[in-house]
């Protein structure tokens, strides 16, 4: 099986959690929710991709949003894909009510209660890796 280590960002606002969802023009998970996330790319760190991902998907800058928390990667197997994620999870607080500007990643999004999570048809690990962050 491929380990594959990626990052998944929790971008919370008054206390609820942003989450997005995946478009038809990604290769995984079509149409599940998820955090704001990507590959860790060669040569970065987990937090460096983190920031590059947050920016790239919400249209945010560095300036609006800060690290609250960092947790323990989390692994997950996925059987159909062959594929093991070692998912590197991060919570950021969103300074203002700042417009979220989705990428071609997502075709909506929504903030959701951190417990709702829980309920959605999401990503595999989603609410796992938001317990670590929480």
């Amino acid at each position: 099986m491929d380990e594959v280590h990626v990052v998944t960002c929790f971008l919370e606002f008054e206390g609820k959690i942003l989450v997005l969802k995946r478009s038809g023009q990604v290769g995984t998970y079509q149409q599940k929710w998820a955090g704001i996330s990507g590959y860790l790319e060669e040569g970065n760190k987990p937090l460096q991709q983190a920031v590059l991902e947050i920016n790239e998907e919400t249209g945010l800058s560095q300036n609006d949003y800060y690290l609250k928390n960092e947790g323990e990667p989390l692994t997950i197997h996925d059987i159909n894909l062959q594929r093991t994620w070692v998912v590197h999870p991060f919570r950021f607080l969103l300074r203002n009510n700042n417009e979220i500007k989705l990428d071609w990643e997502h075709s909506e999004y929504c903030w959701v209660e951190p417990q709702k999570i829980a309920y959605l048809d999401t990503v595999p690990g989603l609410y796992e890796a938001w317990s670590r962050v929480k």
